[in-house]
């Protein structure tokens, strides 16, 4: 039965019923040497009692079992989303002041996460309230900024000097967008519209996306994976994510350089690789490259704001995907992004 799949239960009724048989035995015995005869009241008074007591324990123990039934389930409710779940708890003993003390940690729990869920709400709502705020001076900048690169054509050392500042006013754009983004996906406040998608045409818009910067700076972008491989996935977070990864790699290499993305797919699975030939991360770096605003002492790279690989990650992980990476300096770096197929049981 049910109660003795418990070991201590069984033991405890075995052990019981050893007691009782080693007591039945020595009476009979008993009467025998000093009797000479066998007591059949007392044989069938003993045989009552032991059968009394291991029902009222088999009575104990199975109310027990309903008690400790009810909890469980309560429990896994509250651990399937109902946070209102409790454990009956209003009477006296051990077991219910555990329950207490259940209910204590329930309560504690929805406290903080509620607390929680609060902050990222104040934090995500703060930010894009500074980045509305942002756009409209930034925008303004801009527009100044094209009027100043007209009227100084014929002005070489003010001419660059603008187109500083442009890549400067390009940088603060897109501190603000990704800031923004990182802080929606913080709060959940993101709903992913997920579709069956191919890799092989998100891998190829990726490489559209970069193939001017690539051709101005001398360097490869390479596709290689099959034609039909299908996912469920958000596509403009997704692109979004791959395109942080190679923005990434084509910053950390150099004239003539490769970037290589890849895909597979095996049971279960999906499978990109963004992996270049370019200067490589310090293994110093390698635990703190998804860290936000994290700069490398070694990195000559200025241009990086560090919030794109940390934005690629949380998209990756909204996506119940993974990503890690494996670098070796002065021989590349390769990101390995890994995209579970859910399985019909």
């Amino acid at each position: 039965m049910k109660i003795f799949a418990n070991k201590d239960i069984k033991t405890l009724f075995l052990a019981i019923s050893a007691v009782m048989a080693i007591f039945l035995l020595l009476s009979q015995f008993l009467l025998r040497l000093l009797y000479k005869e066998i007591s059949l009241p007392l044989l069938l008074l003993s045989l009552l009692s032991a059968g009394s007591v291991l029902a009222v324990c088999f009575w104990y123990f199975k109310k027990q079992d309903k008690i400790m039934e009810a909890a469980v389930s309560q429990i896994t409710s509250y651990l399937n989303g109902d946070t209102d779940a409790r454990i009956d708890c209003d009477k006296e003993g051990e077991i219910y002041r555990l329950f207490h003390s259940v209910n204590t940690l329930a309560a504690v729990l929805n406290s903080h996460a509620e607390d929680e869920f609060k902050t990222k709400e104040f934090l995500k709502n703060t930010i894009s309230d500074i980045s509305h705020q942002l756009k409209t001076p930034l925008a303004a900048l801009n527009i100044y900024n094209g009027l100043l690169q007209d009227e100084v054509r014929d002005m070489p050392s003010i001419k660059e000097f603008t187109e500083l500042s442009e890549a400067e006013l390009d940088r603060i754009e897109t501190l603000i967008q990704n800031l923004l983004k990182i802080a929606k996906l913080d709060a959940g406040s993101i709903v992913l519209e997920k579709t069956s998608e191919n890799v092989a045409d998100i891998m190829k818009d990726v490489e559209l996306h970069f193939a001017y910067r690539a051709k101005q700076e001398q360097k490869k972008i390479v596709l290689s994976g099959a034609g039909d491989i299908f996912f469920l996935c958000d596509r403009d977070w997704v692109m979004e994510a791959i395109d942080n990864i190679v923005k990434n790699a084509l910053d950390h290499t150099k004239q003539g350089d490769t970037v290589h993305i890849e895909w597979t797919q095996s049971p279960g699975l999906v499978r990109v690789i963004v992996k270049d030939n370019g200067s490589g991360i310090h293994p110093e770096d390698l635990h703190h490259i998804f860290k936000r605003f994290y700069r490398s002492r070694f990195s000559k790279n200025t241009q990086g704001i560090g919030l794109g690989l940390p934005l690629a990650k949380a998209i990756i992980e909204a996506h119940g995907g993974t990503i890690e990476v494996d670098s070796e300096p002065g021989t590349g770096t390769a990101f390995v992004i890994n995209f579970l197929i859910p399985t019909k049981l």
